[in-house]
């Protein structure tokens, strides 16, 4: 094939640098894991990449560090808590969002652009800003003028505050993800359901919702990712105790330790915190990247 004829993917130089600039990212991921099988002395002694340039990584690796944060007390419980808290604030919002979206793509109300709007200005509330207003709002509800708008919850430390809190953080991103991809959709087909006397109700089920897995399960996928790495919404609505602790939270507590010593175990908690994160990501990488582009081009 002629050189010139080649696309600019196929050409020697361009994939040089793609695997350049791939094994530059994968370095410091080699040396995490490395570092996860390293002993503690040798941890606490010098890098990873001392022990590789001596020639004494292989002598250093061991299986210890792993050990030590499988067999600690209460893991599955954490693992199981983590589960609790990730699944039903992925769900939620994901269910929320698809009515939403499906308002904002194909019905025509008034202000519906402002109220877009809205939703898109969300996006940009700080998370951090947001903590303490609505750790006083589930504990406390709200009142206006007098009026109790939000009666008392006080559920601060059950799994539901940390579901609403994900809820709220994650419905504007959801709602913007999926109005985009159900406007890439077919417009013929839901006009077709219209003049065939489908109600919203049916085209939404029927058509709208089918047609949209792959943006849903983008959305998912990223949600579900979001969720289960947290660590700053799990700690500040649950708190430390242990009956409650998700994944992260435990993890952070183990390689602390009483004194600040066990700081060796981070490596190898983290990389058992990220297998559940990465089996998710593997399975519906297909779905993500579909569901991410779906947006981007009018079908």
């Amino acid at each position: 094939m002629n050189l010139d004829n080649q696309k600019w993917y196929d050409k020697p130089v361009t994939k040089i640098i793609l695997i350049t600039i791939s094994l530059t990212w994968m370095i410091p991921y080699i040396g995490f894991v490395l570092s996860s099988f390293r002993d503690e002395q040798a941890v606490k002694r010098y890098a990873w990449w001392n022990s590789i340039s001596s020639g004494t990584i292989l002598d250093e690796l061991t299986l210890q560090n792993y050990s030590e944060i499988l067999f600690a007390e209460n893991l599955s419980r954490s693992f199981f808590n983590s589960f609790a808290v990730t699944i039903p604030s992925t769900i939620i919002p994901i269910t929320i969002a698809a009515f939403a979206a499906y308002a904002f793509a194909f019905i025509d109300f008034r202000g519906k652009d402002i109220a877009f709007l809205f939703v898109v200005a969300m996006m940009i509330v700080p998370l951090q800003m947001s903590l303490i207003p609505l750790l006083k709002l589930m504990k406390s509800g709200a009142i206006l003028f007098g009026i109790p708008l939000i009666p008392e919850l006080n559920i601060n430390g059950t799994f539901v505050a940390v579901w609403f809190a994900h809820t709220g953080f994650g419905l504007p991103l959801a709602t913007f993800l999926l109005r985009d991809f159900m406007m890439s959709l077919p417009r013929s087909v839901i006009e077709s359901a219209k003049m065939d006397g489908a109600s919203h109700l049916t085209t939404f089920f029927r058509l709208a919702l089918p047609l949209s897995i792959a943006g849903i399960a983008a959305f998912a996928t990223f949600q579900f990712l979001w969720v289960y790495n947290d660590f700053l919404v799990a700690n500040v609505f649950l708190g430390i105790n242990p009956r409650n602790m998700v994944i992260t939270s435990h993890v952070a507590q183990l390689t602390v330790g009483n004194y600040g010593e066990a700081w060796h175990l981070r490596t190898s908690g983290a990389v058992i915190s990220m297998i559940v994160p990465l089996i998710v990501f593997f399975s519906l990488q297909r779905f993500f990247i579909k569901g991410l582009i779906g947006g981007a081009v009018k079908g």
